[in-house]
């Protein structure tokens, strides 16, 4: 047996297990090299390369690239941009999002602006009331569009521009490809409005992070923060000292409420015995009369006002809120705290609950499943994740993200991802290198940690891709690609440049279901080159043609790892894709079949 026909056969098994959808995708993956080097068709280092391949690291750096963006707020600020713009509308937003991921796609690549713009989309549809599952595939198509807005959009167009240029028949410039880019991203946004709700599943993830965009104001509400609260401390020659703190009486300031008072010292509890200078009373009311204490009892403002219901500062880049939960065994069962306690130099409790009832402004002795309610510099909460006294609700990082827009390291995230789009679009070093010294600038300038880093990339899509990368390979090796384009281009015959690019948009469209769009260009364009010579007609048409076909990546979940990012987080299975895809399929091949031949004559 031949290694083309092993070669088919192999890609038949594929083809069937992903429909069968029962293994997961990364097993078949590494099970498709395996058993291209246990045929003979490839060599171990062949059927292993695409682990180390280029593309498959540009990918990889792509996550921990759009972990900088995500994580410092940069996707959080560009959801509340879309949703200040264009309000709760689904159609409004949908065409924003789109339009959103072309432009970005345009700029970096179709994986790096899905994985970036994913969770900010996650929370749009959440909060417009929609499942993700009717948004994330619309959104990654439009990418795929957004592709052919520039030379630099996709490696596809840098192939076949190369490919025209070395043929004689001249390379695309720039902007060449806006002409098909821009009609194929505006009927793709059409289809995806009109068709999308009636095709795609009302489906929702079991695995989707929860909405914290509203974060602030659903604790306000939660735990009914009010006036605020009023940390003051006593200074020498106050009326205060000597006093026994159940004898302070501050009844002559109307709306004034004495919560507490705690020891100037670094003991956290609150005063037992007389006032002294440095304790700190904690008082709540109108700010006029706040004014009128501080006065008359010789005190000095220790910190400002903390937030009450609609402040600002309950969340912002500097400070932030955290929900915990005392569970049991915990050595704080016991402990008296009240509402503008400090805890620390930087964490305040601003409010305790029991049994799901806010416990107003009183002391309380804490006790197990009692909720407190935390404010402080993100510093001290991110350290509150390791405290083992206590059970976080909401992890810091994920409420950060979500409800921070543009935190104190965006700057940062900002000017890396500009710096790779430049590297990119002038091409000054390969993807993969743009990628890698993003990616370590991330790293570098503490935007994201190194555990971060790790942890951000989707290794279930590198290995997909790294595994099926020797599949491309072996079918351009083994002449099995090869074969099939031949017998196609005999059925064309001469003369029929309309029917050949139909015959090469059916061959490339169906190869770039199953593999990469990068590998499936590379197959088909020295055979579109020859079939072209052959016939007569000009390189540039039958190329340009290739470069839509080998972006029209719609029928399956594995035909681009941005189609794959979307998968999870919308609960989407194998069969969903080719109910939208199949119509913008065939949407692009019509387009392509009237605008090419008008703009690059046979």
């Amino acid at each position: 047996m031949s290694d083309a026909t092993i070669s088919l056969l192999i890609l038949g098994a594929v083809i069937l297990v992903f429909v069968w959808n029962r293994l997961p995708v990364g097993v078949v993956a590494i099970f498709t090299a395996l058993s291209l080097w246990a045929t003979g068709v490839l060599t171990l280092d062949d059927a292993l390369a695409g682990f180390g391949d280029p593309v498959v690291i540009f990918i990889a750096t792509l996550f921990v690239v759009s972990e900088g963006i995500d994580s410092t707020g940069v996707t959080a600020w560009a959801g509340q941009a879309i949703i200040d713009k264009t309000g709760d509308g689904f159609v409004r937003v949908m065409c924003a999002v789109m339009l959103l991921c072309a432009v970005l796609t345009a700029l970096i690549s179709l994986n790096g602006s899905v994985a970036a713009l994913l969770p900010m989309v996650v929370v749009l549809a959440r909060r417009i009331g929609q499942p993700p599952s009717q948004m994330l595939m619309p959104m990654a198509f439009a990418g795929s569009a957004g592709s052919l807005l520039v030379l630099t959009g996709s490696p596809v167009n840098v192939i076949v521009s190369e490919a025209s240029q070395d043929a004689g028949g001249g390379g695309f410039s720039f902007f060449a490809f806006t002409v098909m880019g821009v009609p194929l991203l505006i009927v793709t946004i059409v289809l995806c409005l009109t068709l999308g709700r009636r095709v795609l599943p009302n489906r929702v993830s079991k695995s989707l992070p929860p909405d914290l965009s509203q974060h602030a104001a659903t604790l306000s509400q939660h735990y009914a923060l009010d006036d605020g609260l009023y940390r003051l401390r006593v200074r020498g020659g106050s009326p205060l000292i000597g006093t026994i703190p159940g004898d302070v009486d501050l009844g002559a300031y109307r709306g004034v409420t004495l919560i507490g008072l705690q020891a100037g010292t670094e003991d956290p509890n609150p005063v037992r015995h007389q006032v002294d200078e440095n304790d700190v009373l904690v008082v709540t009311g109108p700010p006029e009369q706040i004014s009128h204490l501080v006065v008359d009892q010789v005190l000095a403002v220790g910190m400002k006002r903390l937030p009450g219901e609609g402040e600002v500062d309950l969340l912002n880049r500097e400070l932030g809120v955290i929900e915990v939960v005392i569970p049991p065994r915990s050595p704080l069962v016991g402990e008296t705290v009240f509402p503008g306690m400090l805890r620390g130099p930087d964490l305040v409790i601003l409010a305790v609950q029991r049994l799901g009832r806010d416990r107003g402004p009183v002391n309380t002795e804490l006790a197990v499943g009692d909720a407190m309610l935390i404010h402080g510099t993100w510093p001290a909460i991110d350290a509150l994740v390791d405290d083992r006294d206590i059970l976080i609700v909401d992890s810091p990082d994920l409420v950060r993200r979500q409800a921070v827009p543009l935190g104190p390291k965006a700057i940062r995230a900002i000017a890396v991802l500009t710096s790779m789009i430049v590297l990119l679009a002038v091409g000054l070093v390969p993807p993969a290198v743009a990628g890698l010294l993003a990616a370590s600038a991330m790293v570098l300038l503490r935007v994201v940690g190194v555990e971060q880093a790790y942890r951000s990339v989707s290794w279930g899509t590198v290995v997909l891709v790294g595994g099926l990368i020797p599949l491309s390979t072996a079918l351009q090796q083994s002449g099995a690609a090869e074969q099939i384009a031949n017998v196609i281009i005999n059925l064309v015959g001469d003369g029929r440049p309309l029917l050949l690019m139909l015959a090469l948009f059916a061959l490339t469209g169906v190869l770039g279901q199953i593999i990469s769009n990068t590998a499936t260009t590379l197959i088909v364009v020295p055979i579109a080159v020859s079939a072209a010579l052959e016939t007569g007609v000009s390189v540039q048409p039958i190329l340009m043609l290739i470069a839509v076909a080998g972006s029209a990546s719609f029928l399956t979940p594995i035909a681009t790892p941005a189609n794959m990012m979307v998968m999870a987080p919308s609960g989407y299975r194998f069969g969903d894709y080719w109910k939208l895809g199949l119509p913008i399929m065939a949407a692009w091949l019509v387009l392509s079949l009237v605008i090419i031949p008008l703009v690059w004559p046979f």
